[in-house]
Order: structure tokens, then sequence, then C-alpha cells
């Protein structure tokens, strides 16, 4: 152990990944002059996290004490103590009464033989007159770790002092591990050892998402996302039992296939080996059986042979193998390492014994297949017959990630020369892992497939896998598409597979509708010649969408060709098949209510068929609805479980990331809008792809317009336009950009290109029958003519578009209709004006509008636009001059963009304080938001 008046280096970013939470409760507490005591299990991050904050926190005091206790030294008296006031006490020994130097030192230096019994007041004393001198010279922090392992006498006396620093600029920053059950309250002794009003803060596990993050930064990087999953399941989220894990496999010269348990090395085997020697080995054959089965319960273990059940799980949870408190009657492992160790400390028999046992016992069908065929080794048709029907059973039950092992297992034990063949059955599992979010692993069997397939059809349905893995990533496979087209040859049935391929390249690659649509209309000509039902209906639905987006008269007619009997049940509610396109075009239509039932259905199915892209986009779907709907609270859910669902599958994350965007910018946070909108951007140019990037600049557009930058809405909303004609986007119910563009060009002066961007939409509009689009041009327009000077005019063309808008059922657009006529009617009132000039009620029905739709931003805005005079002074230069030292400081950081929490953390005050901070600044300076501040700043900067 060792004390220092310095903290190391601040720990690297990605030493703390998926902390947030945790850091903003401890920071504020002690931005406050409170304590914090982080406890949780062994590996979870604990002392990370102390380290991390003890960076941050002693920049802000003149004394840091440090100590680290280790379990080997716990039994020596005082080193703790040692440790914490050793290279301090020469500093305040002659502030200390004399009996109380003297005992501090003897206990410090180890001579005279002090104890607590026999100078137990003095040297309790003795601690805390240190620490209050130490106070007195200015604020001091004490970091303690590990204080399950402190000797008992430095536990006893940190105590004590801790219980009466009450009022002292003393802060206390601890850890201890405790139980790892979340529940537990183990930590509940240290806290009564803590000064008053410690917070305790328990390191949860990470999430898989941070999980990943956390690999990948450490170098464990281009692991499947199905690898990372079982990373995370066996590490239960624990930091460093996943860094071992992934070691292991880094060294591992064979992965493990999917459905094989990681190799769990010798440090993780060795937390749990020592208790599971102390059981017997029937007890240990008992657990072994537990471990390899699903949801092992005390009958399913006397199905399996294990008579003595109940004694042997008994012995295990007394050793804390097993959990205690059972919830459901199944029986549980403490932790899933315990698990994972015992499975890969079984040699190749004891585990074959254990599945055969497990294969008689279980009940399901599903689970005494996989059990078959890990009890069986070579080939065996009868076993690989058994495991197709048990994929195809998990397949139909809505569960295609057990199908994708299940179908890997069939093809491990068919034999040569039999049908379906072994790759056969190995493309069967990587639809299924296509079907269940598991693009990596989907597209690594289709390479292995066809690093050996010669049979044409086998190889262009493993190039679907490929190309349908790449997601809308296609430039990175576009050699695939020659490659495939030699292999299908003439056959009409390939060719309409990779022809349905083409048409989406058309689309994503070269942003090309008319080429798109003709494609998957060839696509569809093809399979229906070769019979394929299922790829006529999905090329059918994608030319169905790019007729309703190309505003061409055909698109109901297809449609309905595309909904005609016979219809395959997965295509019917896959999200390119004729179910979505009729979705697709009721909302572009207005027809909400009709909109919001076929979405809402078309979720219900595929979360019951594990369909994951397809819940995804369908997800998205119903969020769009809600929020046309004016529902911005049930919308922003939406949005962010479904971005929640894109990061954790890496599917569709540019789209996800668009869309959220928008949903934050009507009922969340604007700047994490911005922020979402320039990552949906960053990812679509990368991608190379066109539809989606019109999408996202759509969507930092109107984000950067509800955060009052007009002229960075134009710059987007310009480049929309640009590629929307590019692409052949007729229809403007399509984006929905138009009136954002032409009201951010009545804001920047531009009313001449406001009034062309209104007149070339409306025709178009007019000609689809887009009313909804028509009442928010009228919005538009009726800026344009205030700005114009046509008060009058522009005042009840607002107001017919509010009422339109209201029974068209568009909540939120009625409520920006009426903020916009509230706004105008403001502005209106001067000198001279018979209209009497209106009070705070201005904004009221705006308000009540936006307040129905929970939008938050807008009611922010609201709430600024009604509460000061509508023509502010201009902003004096000087006027930053005025400001407090802790008014600048703010200032200055939100100058640079820093959000309320980072200024909370860069200078050690609360969200709350910056908050009354920001509102003392506004006064001050006679503003109304940030973006002021940062417009008074680009007037200090000289020319």
């Amino acid at each position: 152990m060792r004390g220092d008046f310095k903290e190391p280096a601040r720990p690297r970013p990605d030493l703390v990944i998926g902390r947030e939470g945790l850091f903003a409760g401890a920071r504020e507490q002690l931005s406050d002059g409170g304590s914090v005591l982080v406890h949780g299990p062994a590996g979870i991050g604990k002392s990370t996290v102390l380290r991390a904050l003890a960076a941050e926190c002693a920049e802000s005091a003149r004394t840091v004490l440090r100590c680290s206790a280790t379990e080997s030294e716990s039994h020596l008296p005082f080193l703790a103590l040692a440790d914490l006031l050793g290279l301090v006490v020469d500093e305040i020994a002659d502030r200390l009464p004399a009996p109380q130097r003297t005992a501090l030192e003897s206990a410090l230096t180890g001579r005279g033989e002090s104890t607590l019994q026999r100078d137990g007041l003095a040297l309790r004393l003795a601690v805390l007159s240190a620490f209050r001198a130490l106070a007195a010279q200015g604020p001091v922090l004490i970091v303690a770790d590990d204080l399950q392992w402190l000797d008992p006498a430095s536990a006893e006396l940190l105590g004590f002092a801790a219980r009466r620093l009450g009022g002292t600029p003393v802060r206390m920053l601890c850890a201890v591990r405790t139980d790892t059950e979340p529940g537990a309250r183990d930590h509940d002794r240290y806290l009564r050892a803590s000064p008053p009003e410690t917070l305790a803060l328990r390191v949860a596990p990470l999430a898989r998402a941070h999980v990943a993050e956390l690999l990948g930064q450490r170098g464990y990087t281009g692991l499947p996302r199905s690898t990372v999953r079982d990373i995370h399941r066996t590490s239960g989220g624990n930091p460093l039992f996943a860094l071992e894990l992934g070691r292991a496999l880094a060294e591992s010269p064979t992965p493990p296939s999917p459905g094989e348990p990681l190799p769990v090395p010798t440090s993780l085997r060795a937390l749990v080996l020592s208790r599971l020697d102390m059981l017997s080995a029937e007890a240990r054959r008992t657990l072994l059986v537990v471990s390899a089965g699903a949801r092992p319960t005390l009958a399913l273990l006397h199905a399996a042979g294990r008579e003595n059940a109940e004694a042997d799980t008994a012995s295990a949870a007394a050793l804390g193998l097993l959990a205690t408190e059972r919830e459901t009657p199944g029986i549980r492992f403490a932790h899933p390492l315990v698990s994972a160790a015992l499975y890969a400390e079984a040699d190749a028999q004891e585990r074959r014994a254990a599945h055969a046992a497990l294969s008689r016992a279980a009940s399901d069908p599903i689970e005494r297949a996989r059990h078959l065929a890990l009890s069986t080794t070579g080939t065996d048709p009868a076993v690989a017959a058994r495991l197709g029907e048990a994929a195809a059973a998990a397949r139909d039950r809505g569960a295609p990630s057990v199908a994708v092992g299940l179908g890997l297992l069939a093809a491990r034990h068919t034999p040569a020369d039999t049908r379906p063949g072994a790759d056969e059955r190995r493309l069967q599992a990587a639809e299924d892992a296509l079907t269940a979010g598991e693009t990596d692993l989907a597209r690594d069997i289709a390479r292995q497939v066809l690093a050996r397939a010669t049979a044409p059809a086998d190889r262009v349905r493993a190039w679907m896998v490929v190309v349908d893995a790449a997601g809308q990533a296609m430039a990175e496979i576009d050699a695939v598409f020659p490659q495939a087209l030699a292999d299908a040859g003439d056959d009409p049935g390939l060719l309409a597979l990779v022809r349905y391929q083409l048409a989406w390249r058309a689309l994503l690659m070269d942003g090309e509708m008319a080429k798109a649509r003709e494609e998957a209309a060839r696509a569809a000509r093809l399979a229906a010649r070769a019979g394929d039902r299922r790829t006529e209906l999905l090329a059918l639905g994608f030319q169905a969408q790019m007729e309703t987006l190309m505003g061409h008269p055909d698109a109901p007619s297809t449609i309905q060709r595309a909904m005609r009997e016979p219809q395959d049940p997965r295509v019917a509610c896959d999200h390119n098949g004729a179910g979505a396109a009729r979705f697709r075009w009721l909302i572009m239509g207005d027809r909400l209510a009709e909109a919001r039932t076929a979405i809402t259905a078309l979720l219900r199915e595929v979360q019951r068929r594990g369909m994951v892209e397809s819940e995804l986009h369908f997800l998205r779907g119903l969020a769009e609805t809600e929020l046309r709907s004016g529902h911005c609270g049930r919308a922003l859910d939406l949005a962010r479980e479904s971005l929640r669902l894109a990061r954790d599958t890496g599917i569709g994350e540019a789209a996800t990331a668009m869309f959220t965007s928008l949903a934050e910018a009507a009922g969340g946070d604007v700047d994490r809008a911005l922020a979402l909108a320039h990552e949906a951007v960053d990812r679509a140019e990368e991608d190379g792809d066109l539809v989606y990037l019109s999408r996202a600049l759509g969507a930092l557009g109107h984000a950067q317009l509800v955060a009052g930058d007009a002229s960075a809405a134009v710059h987007s909303l310009r480049r929309v336009r640009e590629l929307e004609e590019g692409l052949g986007v007729v229809d403007p119910a399509r984006g929905r950009w138009h009136g954002d563009l032409a009201e951010a060009l009545v804001r920047i002066g531009e009313t001449a290109e406001a009034q062309d961007v209104i007149d070339v939409t409306r025709r178009r509009a007019l000609r689809l029958e887009r009313e909804s689009v028509l009442a928010v041009l009228d919005r538009a327009e009726a800026l344009v003519r205030a700005a114009r000077g046509e008060q009058g005019p522009a005042e009840r063309q607002l107001a017919s578009a509010q009422d339109r808008l209201g029974k068209l059922g568009y909540g939120l657009e009625e409520a920006r209709a009426a903020y916009a006529l509230a706004g105008l009617r403001t502005l209106s009132q001067g000198p001279g004006s018979a209209r009497p000039v209106p009070g705070p009620t201005s904004y009221d029905e705006a308000a009540r509008l936006f307040r129905r739709c929970r939008a938050l931003p807008w009611l922010r805005r609201v709430e600024a636009a009604s509460a000061l005079p509508p023509a502010a002074p201009p902003l004096a230069s000087a006027a930053l001059d005025t400001l407090a030292a802790t008014e600048r400081q703010v200032a200055a950081l939100v100058m640079e963009g820093a959000t309320n929490r980072e200024i909370a953390g860069r200078l050690f005050i609360s969200v709350k304080t910056v908050e009354a901070t920001l509102t003392r600044v506004y006064r001050k300076l006679g503003i109304r938001s940030r973006v002021d501040i940062v417009r008074l700043a680009a007037e200090r900067r000289p020319d």
C-alpha cells in the first residue's frame, strides 16, 4: 500500500465505459461536498471508477490521502492508517495534543506497541484531529479502495473519524467488494462507518453494447456479434471477466462454432474451481447436468437420473455456486461464469454423458434434439433429420437464433450425398441468422459455403446472404453481383434472386429510383416464370415502394398485385413485403389511423416470429405514425427503443439514428437530436447511401431549425432538395422537409427562394392529393407574406392551416401553426396599432397544443417567447464583462458547445447549479437561450 499527495494520470476513457449514470450521481454528490461509497462484485470495475473520480476531484482538493488494501496485508495493524497519514503526519503533528501525537506516532511507526485496547481513545481522537487539522488548511479528499481488506484497527479508526467529520471540508471516496446480487445490502456496514449522508452507488454489470466497446478498445476487434453476445452472457457484464474471455478467444487457434461454449481461461476457472473441489463427485456430476441444460429444474434432474438432486444443489448453494433466492422453479448459477467454468473443466466424455441423460429427460422436442446431437459423434442421417425438424419448429416458434444452432448441428451430422445436403442446411442456418439479426454470423456461414460449394443454386443462395448481410453498405460488396450473375446462368429462379438485389443496388448505390423500379419489375417477372412466389412477392413489394415514393400512378395496383393470394406468411410481414408498402402508402396519404392499425399488426407478427430487422423497421414506422399524430412522448419512447435494438444488432443504425433525431427534436432533447442527425449523415456518407443521406440531412435540417440555427438548416435542407431531385423523389410526403426549408429561408431573409420551394412543392402535392403537405406549405407561405408586410392575409392563412392540420390529425404541425400565428400577432403590435397589445396569454393556445403533444423543445421555445419582450435590444458585447467569475466560466463553456452536464463535470458543480447560473446569465445579458450566448461570442471576435 502507498499514500500520495497526487493521483496518477487520469484513466483512459475506455476504462470507464458505460458508467455515465453512476458518474453523474457521484460527481453531483462530491461537488456538493458529500462522500461516495461505490460497491459491487470482484472485477466489476470499482477501482477503475474510483481512480477516475479521484482524478477529477483531486483538482479541487488541497490534500489527497489514499490507501488501497490487499487481502495478504489485512492482518497487519494500522497499515492502512500509515498509508493515509504517513506522509503528512509531520505536517500536522505539532497541532495535536501530546497524548494524541504520541499514540498516533506509535501506531504509524510500529514503535511502542500501540494498540486500540491500550491507546483506544487517544488514538481515535488523534486520527480525527489529524483530519481536522488538514481540513483547516484546505479541502481534503480521502480515497480508500478495497475497504473489505482494511486491517481491523485502521477500519475502526477511519470509521470513528468519518462519523464525526460533518461540517468539515473532508470528502471520502471509497470502494468495497460486495455480493453479486443487486438487492444485497452487504455495503450497509461500510456506510455506517462513513461520513453522514454518504451516497452508496452500486457498480452495475455492463450492457452488451458496452462490453463490445470495451473489447474493441482493448484490441479484441472483429469478433462476430454472436460471439460478443456469448461473452456478455458468460461474463454477466463483468468487465474483467469479459476481457479475460476475449483474451482467451484471441489466443485460441480455432474459435468455437456457433452454439459451442466459449473457452474459459485458467485465470477465470480458478475463481470457482476451488469451491467446486469441495463438492462430492456426484454433486459435481449433478451440477454438470445443470450447466448443460437450458432450463434445469429439480424435476428435470430427477428425470436425468440425478437421484440426490436436492442434496447436491443444496450443498452447491451453500458454497455460493448456485443462487439461493429462487424467484422461479428453475435452478440458477450464482454467476454465468460458474456454469461456463464447470462445463469447460469437464472432459468430452463427461459432457456427452450429461447431454445423453438430458436427451432422454427433456420434455421439449427441440431440447431433446439438441442434447441428442451433442451426445453423438460422427454423421448420422437420423440425428440430422431430427435436428432439421427441431430447427423448423424453433423457426415457427419465433426463435430463429435457436434455429441457427440447430441447423449448424444438423449440417455437422449430415452424411455426404444426402438430401438436403450439409450446405443446404448451413444456408438455411445463415438465413435464420439474418432473421435473428446476427448478420456477421450469417455472412461467415455463407462465405464458408462459397469456399467449397459448386452447385449454382447453393452458390447464388450464399451470395444473396452475403448481400443481405451487408445491409445499407452495398458498396463494400459490389463485386459480388457479377459473380452471382455468372453462377445464376440462365436459370430464371436464380436470376430473379440476383435481379431483386440489383434493384436495391440501383436505389442505394446509384440513387436511381426509376432504375430500381425496373429491376424489381424484371425480378418479379422472372420469379413468376420460375414459380418462386416468395421472391415474386418481395420484388412486387419493392416495386410498389418505389412507385409510391416516385408518385407513380401504378402504385395502388402494384400493391394490390403484391397482396393477392397465394401469400407467403413470412413475406407478408417482411419489412420489404407488400404489407410494409401498403403502410407507406397509407401514411403518405394522411390515413394515420389506418396506418397505425397496419403497422401495429405487422410489428406484433414480426415480434412473434423473431424477425429482428423487420421489428426494427416497424418500430420506426410506428414511431413515425405517432410523431405525425402529435404523440411526441410515445414516438420518442418507440424511437429510443428502436435505437437500442439497432445498436445491439448493428442493423440500420444510420436510419434509426436519423428517425430518433426527429423524435428527439419533437419531444426530447435538441442537442441529442443534432448529435444523432450528424451521426446519421456521417454513416450514410460512409456507406455511399444516397437514399438515407437525403433523409439524414432532412433530420439534421429540422433539428437545426428547432435549435434556432436557420442558416445551418438552410444549408442542410438545400442539399436534401438537390439529392431528391437526383433520386427522382417526386412525392413531398416522403421526407416532409419542404416546409422547414421555406421557414428557414424566411428567417434568413431569402423570401423569394422560400416562395419558389413552396410553389414547386405545392404543384406536386396537389397532383398527389397530399393534404397535410399542402397545409404545412400554407403555414410556410404565411410567414413569407408576413415578411413582405401582408400581415392580415398571413394571419388568416395561418389560422386556416392550423384548422386543417388539426382536422387531419397532425397534432404537432397544428401546434406549430398556432405558435407561428401567436408570433405574428405579437410582432404586429407597436406604436399606432389599433389592436390591443396582447399580454402573456398570446402564446396560450400554442402552449396548450404543444403540452398536449408533449413537445418539450417547442414548449421551451413558447416559454422563452412569451416571457420576454418580442423585440429585445441588441446585445452589447461588453455585457459579458458584467458577469461574475463563475457565470463567465459557464458562459465560456457554452460558447465552446459544452452541454450542462459537461459543464458541471468540468467545473465540479452540480447540473442544477449550472442551470441556475445560466438563468442568471440570461437575465443579466437580456437574452433568451444558449444560441444567443454563442452569437454574442461571435460579435466579440475581431474581424
